[in-house]
């Protein structure tokens, strides 16, 4: 029997900076530019993992690149994980969605060849365009879901569109809470 190739795919930290807002939370989003991946669409600070570097880590750097801020790690909490493939030319990624609430310094752009605009908005006034990848991930952090799948195909949409269908294409998982609140708690020693 031959062995089967391993799949293997990109990491992918996305930043879920948040405040308390007039409206309720809000999130910093950023408006990517230049010759990136879904130019003129917002999006929430991310970038890939590096080698030799833990997701943490990584999202701790993105933070500071692209918006200028420093996290402590303590302040960094797991919000969303996303397996996503877009609608051109690539395999699936997976993205981890970081929420953090305590920081140091002002948001501002700091890669201006990468990020044309950068604001907060509120998570139920959300801007357009927005990269659907990040939307899905935006939806399920405001639904209190820790996961979801975002499989777009051919010919959808980079961008989120209510009523099209590549919003369609998101299926938002519940954790263990949400699917068995009165499971006995878990023996001691395992994982």
């Amino acid at each position: 029997m031959t062995a089967a190739r391993r799949h293997t795919l990109p990491l992918d930290v996305h930043l879920l900076l948040r405040r308390d807002g007039e409206r309720g939370p809000e999130v910093l989003l950023s408006r990517r530019a230049g010759p990136v991946y879904a130019t003129g669409m917002w999006h929430l600070p991310s970038g890939h993992l590096e080698a030799e570097e833990d997701f943490v880590e990584a999202v701790i750097r993105e933070a500071r690149e692209e918006t200028g801020i420093l996290i402590d790690t303590p302040d960094v909490r797991a919000a969303v994980t996303v397996h996503h493939r877009p609608p051109l030319g690539s395999s699936s990624r997976l993205g981890v969605f970081f929420e953090v609430r305590r920081w140091s310094g002002l948001p501002r752009i700091m890669e201006p060849d990468r990020c044309d605009g950068m604001g907060w908005y509120a998570l139920d006034a959300l801007p357009a365009p927005m990269v659907a990848y990040c939307r899905a991930g935006l939806d399920a952090y405001g639904a209190g879901l820790p996961a979801a799948v975002h499989f777009q195909r051919a010919g959808d949409p980079v961008d989120h569109r209510d009523g099209e269908p590549g919003p369609g294409r998101t299926e938002f998982l519940a954790g263990p809470a949400a699917a068995d609140a009165n499971r006995p708690p878990p023996h001691e020693g395992s994982r």
